[in-house]
């Protein structure tokens, strides 16, 4: 019994580790409508399901039942959902954030990602951190990795050193590429900025607020006009 009830805990704490919040609440919520344990644990992905059915089958290490189950997740969805602490990252002009924290920060996030990666950019550069530290993670079975960038950026500018989509889309296998499209006759552009990690972690950014890039950005607000000259 104390064997059994040591294990339990540890596998509490191990589920804890390894679930955020929502992907908690969801696979509780399918255990409690009675789906099978492979049913649940179609809320996470596929890389991290053999752990986690290891710590949740019937006569597993943990010897959950059903109820200590739901239980148990539910415990951690509602850990999960109090913020602790926030640590603000701040951007700046790029000839002044070419080192140090925040250039560091961003390989180191993706790095160290535990579940999920999730990256919007207008386009990459092959030799970036981030370009060289998004392949590790699409290595990496249990990382969830999703990606969004401009189609007209990469495809209808190309640059000796900017990858076309289907290079990012090969680069970042097996991960998910999704690359905007035409609308109204229109290309729809993708300006947003962001890396969110582990549904835990999130920077936003505005890397390339550039001096050529402001009167388009100005004018596209309507609410500046750009500087004369």
């Amino acid at each position: 019994m104390l064997a059994s009830s040591h294990a339990s805990a540890d596998a509490a704490r191990e589920l804890g580790r390894l679930l955020t919040g929502t992907e908690a609440k969801d696979i509780a919520d399918r255990l409690a409508d009675g789906d099978t344990v492979t049913a649940a644990l179609k809320a996470v992905a596929a890389g991290r399901r053999p752990r986690l059915r290891s710590l949740l089958e019937p006569g597993g290490p943990a010897v959950f039942g059903r109820e200590q189950a739901v239980a148990v997740l539910r415990a951690v969805e509602g850990a999960r959902s109090t913020t602790t602490a926030i640590d603000p990252l701040w951007t700046m002009p790029g000839h002044l954030a070419g080192s140090g924290p925040l250039t560091s920060s961003v390989t180191h996030l993706v790095d160290n990602a535990r579940q999920s990666v999730t990256c919007s950019t207008f386009n990459f550069q092959r030799t970036s951190g981030l370009w060289a530290a998004l392949r590790r993670a699409a290595l990496r079975p249990e990382i969830a990795l999703r990606v969004y960038v401009d189609t007209a950026a990469a495809d209808q500018n190309p640059k000796p050193w900017t990858p076309s989509t289907p290079e990012v889309a090969a680069h970042l296998h097996p991960g998910i590429v999704l690359r905007t499209t035409q609308f109204d006759g229109a290309s729809v552009r993708n300006h947003a900025k962001f890396l969110a990690i582990d549904h835990r972690f999130l920077l936003v950014t505005s890397t390339n607020w550039s001096v050529p890039a402001h009167p388009r950005t100005m004018r596209a607000d309507n609410k500046y006009a750009p500087e004369s000259t």
